[in-house]
């Protein structure tokens, strides 16, 4: 194994870590992958975090061919399609945060309650429709959802967040998630006040040199 792909598998371990003691993730719910060569590696199905060693970190070729110990998460479809079809994002994280997916069941869309939705790359975070977990369906809402943002929910579901490096992917999905729960407290208060299409336009240009860098 090269060094490269050592520190990616190390990397991605160390992701899954921080989501669950951050709370953006409880147990084996989330799942992670960074692009890796002609494919991708991705954490394998139903295993504990605090168990995983570099060597069971899965690799996937485009064509869905799973090589290692493990077979990849039951959600690779939608992580081996999102990459394929942003070849700017290097990585992809699912969970299942609190807020977020409160949001989701209410199939309520996060709109611009604070300037920081611009991390998301826009005025909204969308919500995909609901389908059913690993299915091609799933797959192809989530790739909609994600037209043009960095982050959707899934009805019923979660979340998913995308970007150029695992590190600020990681920083969006936790935006994210503090965006909806900003939102669910401004809701129980009556109407929430949003900032403009333009004047998140004007933010997310600004973000350009803002934040954590890729």
């Amino acid at each position: 194994m090269q060094a490269d792909e050592l520190a990616k598998r190390k990397a991605i371990i160390d992701a899954c870590l921080e989501m669950n003691r951050s709370g953006l993730n409880q147990g084996t719910s989330g799942n992670i992958s960074v692009r890796h060569g002609e494919g991708l590696l991705i954490t394998p199905t139903a295993m504990a975090y605090a168990s995983l060693e570099p060597e069971d970190i899965v690799y996937l070729a485009m064509d869905g061919t799973a090589t290692g110990r493990h077979k990849p998460s039951s959600e690779w479809r939608f992580h081996r399609d999102i990459l394929a079809a942003r070849p700017e994002a290097n990585a992809v994280v699912h969970a299942h945060p609190l807020a977020c997916t409160t949001l989701a069941i209410l199939n309520r869309p996060i709109p611009a309650v604070h300037y920081m939705i611009a991390a998301a790359g826009g005025p909204t975070v969308r919500v995909a429709p609901y389908a059913i977990y690993g299915s091609e369906e799933l797959s192809q809402h989530a790739v909609a959802a994600l037209e043009g943002r960095f982050a959707c929910l899934l009805e019923h579901h979660g979340m998913i967040a995308i970007g150029p490096t695992l590190a600020r992917t990681m920083w969006i999905a936790e935006e994210v998630e503090t965006l909806a729960k900003q939102y669910l407290g401004c809701l129980q208060l009556g109407e929430v006040r949003l900032l403009s299409d333009e004047q998140i336009a004007a933010v997310v240009e600004k973000f350009a040199g803002y934040g954590l860098r890729a």
